[in-house]
């Protein structure tokens, strides 16, 4: 089996995970948002409490993302199919 050829499928399957990886958080993150903007209209009094309590929401939205991100680098430069084709 050809090298270049388990390079490339790894490629581009990173490029999708970090692709789709990202857009979920993303859209998340978007109606999280949404919907604190919404609730901030509605009870003005309690923007502390759903302030910080959005914060800690995209926090952990975006830690998604951050995984993600890790197990992207992990396929790219430690790809376990190299040593199995080069031995």
């Amino acid at each position: 089996m050809n090298i270049g050829w388990i390079v490339l499928a790894s490629t581009v399957v990173a490029a999708l995970a970090i692709a789709i990886g990202t857009l979920l958080p993303a859209f998340a993150m978007g109606k999280a948002i949404a919907q604190a903007l919404d609730s901030l209209a509605r009870q003005p009094d309690a923007e502390r409490s759903i302030t910080r309590t959005l914060f800690i929401g995209l926090a952990m939205i975006e830690s998604l993302a951050i995984y993600t991100l890790v197990v992207v680098l992990i396929i790219l430069f430690r790809n376990p199919l190299l040593e199995y084709v080069l031995k």
